[in-house]
């Protein structure tokens, strides 16, 4: 675990649907929290049964509130177990450690409307936005998709607070969101969206057929994308001469780490390209969705949180 946390105390838990609570996060002292900028996230560190869950929740609080931060979290039982130990496990009072916050997800300064889409769980970072948004007098619409009502986690809250700017779709009513929400928009809007990894690419696509530059679609995910099989292969460290091998089952980032290399890194689901490392030799299977399709063919470089090398057993040579 990293040493720079923060020590805080569960001070309020709040069922926001059958599936999602949120947990409202208060210093354990009497310390200030930092301002966060909306679309920020903390990652979060739980231990139980012996096993520590590390993972990464969006603030949902307005991000200028300093005196807590709030994050929800849907149970997902096929998840490795973080959600779950925060539902069953966690409960007022307990104390815990967080990350600072960080944020790759931000709202463009330059865009002149924002359209905001979520599916399910994606709406969290949202929620901090549209409080931004609506504060500072920022032209936005807001497309939330969920399987029905009762399961819409902040149903009410957002149709209190943002009625105007709040459309639903319920898949179970037969109102299902489409893509066609993007088209259209006036020239100067942004894009943003947050859900399955599914659904993200293809909105991304549509935004791209639809005429929106890359610099105008923001999207963020929570877990690795899923490329296919992961096999093994071997690197060779230029400036040490060390040759490190990279099991089926790790990624790059993990062994370089065990090795005790310095390697950047931030979300480490290939989001944000913190952690690209410029490649000398060798070919390279992008898994990232940071890179654009341009600068993966230009660009000798990987996100070694979730690339790979491009042939089985294969090699590849970083500068590092």
């Amino acid at each position: 675990m990293s040493a720079n946390t923060i020590d805080v105390v569960v001070e309020e838990i709040r069922n926001e649907s059958p599936q999602v609570k949120s947990f409202k996060l208060k210093p354990s002292d009497t310390s200030r929290l930092l301002r966060c900028g909306a679309g920020s996230h903390v990652k979060t560190y739980v231990q139980f049964d012996q096993n520590l869950f590390e993972n990464n929740y969006s603030l949902i609080n307005d991000p200028d509130q300093s005196g807590y931060y709030q994050i929800a979290i849907r149970r997902s039982d096929e998840s490795k177990g973080g959600s779950v130990c925060w539902h069953d496990q966690v409960k007022e009072g307990d104390q815990l450690k967080i990350s600072y916050p960080k944020n790759h997800f931000s709202l463009s300064f330059s865009a002149k409307h924002h359209v905001l889409i979520a599916a399910g769980i994606g709406i969290t970072p949202f929620i901090a936005m549209a409080a931004d948004l609506k504060k500072k007098g920022k032209s936005f619409e807001l497309h939330y998709a969920a399987r029905s009502n009762d399961l819409c986690a902040f149903h009410s809250f957002l149709n209190s607070v943002y009625p105007d700017e709040t459309q639903f779709y319920f898949s179970k009513q037969g109102n299902r969101m489409t893509t066609d929400v993007m088209n259209n928009q006036p020239i100067g809007t942004h894009v943003y969206f947050c859900g399955p990894e599914k659904m993200i690419n293809e909105y991304a696509e549509a935004a791209r057929s639809y005429g929106y530059p890359d610099s105008n679609i923001h999207f963020e995910l929570f877990v690795p994308p899923d490329f296919g099989p992961m096999e093994p292969f071997q690197v060779k460290l230029n400036k040490s001469n060390k040759i490190v091998e990279v099991p089926e089952d790790k990624s790059l980032l993990d062994i370089l780490l065990k090795h005790g290399i310095d390697a950047p890194y931030s979300c480490k689901i290939g989001g944000c390209g913190s952690c690209q490392v410029d490649v000398l030799e060798g070919e390279v299977d992008h898994r990232d969705l940071f890179l654009t399709d341009k600068e993966k063919e230009e660009k000798s470089v990987i996100c070694t949180c979730v690339s790979r090398a491009k042939v089985k057993n294969g090699s590849i040579v970083l500068d590092l």
